[in-house]
């Protein structure tokens, strides 16, 4: 038998062989893939809000000084008592637990957010957080922070 029909009958054999392990992996891989599908997710999710902008349009920017610090705290505000006039200079996600929060943002107007609603708070813009109801309003504030900065500042 001459070598190169030997060499020829190898290769053959060998493409075959790549063949079938080819078929085979992408088979195994398909398995796997829809036994994970059919797995239950880590934990369920319903995303609140999904933004890169404060309330107002603002781009959200992180602190770049200190280390990061983020509070986590509940905010009650008491019937028709305002806040006084102030700003965010972190980032401040806000979700309302309970009741209706008027907030006055001067010329970027009047909003109102009531329970199950989520929102970054402007930042750069002085603004004043009022209960206009007869009931006490309750929100979740996380504040994206650092060492050294303030959550909140008051306007003089």
């Amino acid at each position: 038998m001459h070598i190169n029909t030997v060499a020829g009958r190898i290769g053959k054999k060998a493409g075959y062989l790549t063949q079938r392990l080819t078929v085979g992996t992408l088979l195994l891989a398909s398995l796997s893939t829809a036994a994970l599908a059919g797995e239950p997710a880590y934990y369920p999710v319903q995303e609140l809000l999904v933004t890169g902008e404060t309330v107002i349009g603002e781009p959200i920017k992180y602190p770049t000084t200190g280390a990061p610090k983020i509070t986590v705290a509940v905010v009650t505000v008491d019937p028709n008592s305002p806040a006084g006039l102030h700003r965010h200079p972190v980032p401040l996600v806000a979700y309302i637990l309970e009741g209706e929060l008027t907030v006055d943002y001067g010329e970027k107007g009047i909003k109102t957010f009531r329970q199950g609603d989520a929102v970054v708070e402007a930042m750069n813009l002085p603004h004043r957080g009022m209960n206009l109801s007869g009931g006490v309003v309750k929100l979740l504030a996380v504040y994206i922070g650092a060492e050294g900065s303030a959550n909140a500042t008051m306007e003089k």
